[in-house]
């Protein structure tokens, strides 16, 4: 019991301290406002690809056609063989201005995932008059009108060739309130956004949801098709552009996610996505990732409440200092710190939802986005 006290004990050491202090959320773009104008606003093109959104496709082209970026701006969205409207409802939110642009989607070919998909075709036409820089975003997205300014101020005085955003995501509903805050924290906890940002080390992250690319820096780095069947395709870009230039990814509340997680289930299957895709479809990493978020998250409150003399004072010393690195998670979505004591059912909620990935991808239903299956079934069935 006291070895495996001091186990979980010297994780959490390691935890807060020696992986960029990733849980105190600090690399943020609250420093936005005190960025340097550039000497000459770029050429921006905004990309969306849309499948049956048109309860969000709306507001995500006003919050774009309404950016007051005073450069040259474009929008064009990618409507991807749509069941419900999505492009009628993006050509009515712009009420006829003549900077949206709607490309009509084609079948996904064999290797492709689905998103990235729609993103390459948008790309023909987003390329068409050579932009700068490229902002590749989710129709489910709100930006506040100088989301795009702050970008490109950023990327402009840091030389950056990839800006990435995590956008808030919608904490309303009861479910939404006890697992979407950890999915920020375990996400930052993956991939410490100051290790990432920083030029000298192998991490490379960014939020899909938001993401500002140097347009002769992404041709480098060869576009699109060399990550055209990563599941976790906004990481996969990160690491192309990195081998080109520094990137820098933070938190943010410019830019909103309108998708509502109402239920567990919802949630669940937001995070089965790419959970299994994360461990490389191996699943000896499966078995040793459920054991160590065991030793991580659940032994030290079963030590707390279960054991006896000093294993159950380190339990409780470990449990402590999980509540500890929760709460400033918690507190930037407006949330009690003491929260933070979940965080263990929160953690084996997670560790459900990765066997579930783990179960949908042996039975061919991997990967999922929108209803359609990926590149791994396409090889399972000799399409690819």
């Amino acid at each position: 019991m006291i070895w495996l006290a001091l186990a979980a004990l010297l994780a959490w050491a390691v935890l807060l301290l020696g992986r960029g202090f990733f849980w105190l959320a600090r690399d943020d773009d609250r420093d936005a406002a005190s960025l340097p104008d550039p000497a000459r606003w770029p050429a921006v093109v905004a990309l969306v690809p849309a499948r049956d959104e048109a309860e969000t496709i709306g507001a995500t082209v006003q919050g774009l056609l309404a950016q007051d970026y005073p450069g040259p701006f474009r929008l064009v969205v990618v409507d991807d063989r749509s069941t419900d409207g999505t492009g009628a409802a993006a050509l009515a939110a712009a009420g006829g201005d003549p900077r949206l642009t709607v490309v009509p989607g084609r079948a996904r070919p064999p290797g492709w995932t689905g998103k990235l998909w729609a993103l390459e075709q948008g790309l023909a036409e987003a390329l068409r008059e050579v932009p700068d820089r490229l902002l590749l975003t989710d129709a489910d997205i709100r930006h506040v009108p100088d989301s795009l300014r702050r970008l490109v101020q950023r990327a402009e005085a840091r030389g950056l060739v990839l800006v990435s955003l995590m956008a808030r995501l919608r904490c309303a509903s009861a479910a939404e309130r006890w697992l979407i805050p950890a999915f920020i924290f375990f996400f930052q906890m993956l991939y410490p956004f100051r290790w990432s940002n920083n030029p000298r080390a192998r991490t490379a992250a960014a939020a899909g949801g938001c993401v500002l690319l140097d347009r002769a820096a992404f041709e480098r780095a060869g576009g699109l098709a060399p990550i055209r069947g990563a599941i976790i395709d906004d990481c996969a870009l990160a690491r192309r552009m990195k081998a080109v230039g520094p990137i820098w990814t933070g938190l943010t509340e410019r830019v909103e996610s309108l998708r509502p997680y109402e239920g567990l289930d919802a949630i669940r299957r937001m995070v089965a996505r790419t959970a299994y895709a994360q461990l490389g479809y191996n699943p000896l990493l499966l078995a040793g990732m459920i054991a160590a978020l065991a030793l991580i998250f659940l032994a030290p409150p079963l030590l707390a409440l279960l054991a006896a003399g000093p294993a159950r004072w380190l339990g409780l010393l470990g449990w402590a200092a999980m509540a500890l690195a929760f709460a400033p998670t918690l507190l930037r979505f407006g949330l009690s710190p003491l929260r933070g004591f979940a965080l263990p059912g929160i953690a084996a909620a997670y560790m459900a939802f990765t066997l579930d990935s783990a179960l949908a991808e042996w039975r061919g239903r991997g990967g999922m986005w929108k209803g359609e299956a990926g590149p791994r079934a396409d090889r399972a069935t000799g399409l690819d």
